[in-house]
């Protein structure tokens, strides 16, 4: 799961003791409508706008003359197609001018959500519930999630090249990174504060919150799944650069496998909320509104995960997770963590069949 059962349930014991249900906005749509608008369904979008409504009522918003509905209607129109339909704001009594307000109080309440609805295995239980569901997938065992950077465009000024020269990813466009971990169904563990786009995937890892946790023991003897352009370390599992054997082919193989997991996560994150496809102008002073959309996505994500909301219709490719950034000189192995690795590798894939349910299909 994505978020403990006891906070899941809370929250909903919260928002049931709410007896008197009032019209909303969102039901001028039909349930079709619904969907084309916002990506979400409607017990989703009441769950979603309760959980604001209340949220709201505990901070001074400016916009006090617009209702929680109506704030969460315009904020999840944009989050679903990267701008809010004039329609839509018209219906609200509101104009594109209002759209950045709303959206910033409404992201910012969401984000602060994160701690309910975004939860890494805390207790021994839910990490073991957690790795058993990864081994079972692809084999590889004592692994808490899948751990990438997520890249999300922005803007650039052609007129200011050098100011935006840090937002320049491997792939040679501007973007804000954040780093995530997920589970093998796709639910986020984890969100971590965005940076500009070409930070090494290393250097965000150690600075991360997870990261000093994970290397500091807080979590026990298990691993994250890293790409290539990670260390390997005790706590990150990375597959083998030059694989001469059947044995680590076949980890690289079920590496590869559960990698997918997260680029199909993220494909589906930026399917249904649009925005994050192009987050629009960012500097270095506007990396906290941007990184309130992005949670504010995950969040979103887990919770029609939760609700078992259907993806909207695919617009496009793919995109791959990003190349790693090398450095120019290269990371001391660890004997330790290069010792744990092979264990796995000879234990677990020493044959094709070895751990492994070969019935499973690829995400």
């Amino acid at each position: 799961m994505a978020f403990a059962l006891p906070v899941w349930l809370a929250v909903q014991k919260e928002l049931l003791e709410q007896t008197h249900v009032d019209p909303t906005c969102f039901d001028q749509f039909d349930d079709g409508a619904l969907f084309l608008v916002f990506h979400l369904t409607r017990p989703c979008i009441a769950f979603i706008t309760d959980a604001v409504r209340i949220r709201l009522k505990k901070i001074d918003s400016k916009k006090g003359e617009l209702c929680a509905d109506e704030m969460v209607m315009v904020a999840l129109n944009y989050y679903a197609h990267g701008v809010a339909s004039p329609d839509l704001l018209l219906r609200a009594g509101q104009s594109q001018a209002d759209c950045p307000e709303i959206l910033s109080t409404v992201s910012e309440v969401l984000a602060g959500m994160s701690d309910a609805f975004i939860s890494f295995p805390l207790f021994h239980n839910a990490k073991n519930s957690v790795a058993s569901r990864i081994e079972k997938f692809c084999g590889i065992p004592n692994a808490l999630g899948v751990l990438a950077p997520a890249h999300f465009r922005i803007r650039a000024s052609p007129y200011e090249k050098e100011r935006f020269r840090s937002f320049l990813n491997t792939l040679g466009f501007t973007s804000v990174s954040s780093q995530l971990i997920c589970d093998s169904d796709g639910n986020i563990l984890s969100v971590e504060k965005c940076c500009v786009g070409s930070m090494y995937e290393e250097d965000m890892w150690y600075s991360s919150i997870k990261g000093k946790e994970m290397e500091e023991e807080v979590h026990g003897p298990f691993w994250v799944i890293g790409g290539k352009g990670y260390n390997l370390s005790k706590h990150v599992l990375t597959p083998v650069a030059e694989p001469t054997n059947e044995k680590e082919i076949r980890f690289n193989e079920a590496h590869t496998k559960i990698q997918k997991v997260m680029r199909n996560t993220l494909g589906s994150m930026k399917w249904r909320f649009r925005c994050l496809m192009q987050l629009g102008f960012a500097n270095d002073e506007s990396l906290d509104k941007k990184n309130n959309i992005i949670k504010a996505c995950c969040v979103l994500h887990n919770l029609a995960k939760k609700f078992s909301v259907p993806p909207p219709p695919v617009a496009g490719k793919i995109e791959p997770l990003h190349p790693s950034k090398l450095r120019t000189v290269p990371a001391k192995i660890i004997p330790e963590a290069l010792k744990a690795r092979q264990e796995i590798i000879d234990v677990k894939f020493s044959s094709s069949f070895s751990s492994q349910d070969t019935s499973n299909q690829d995400t």
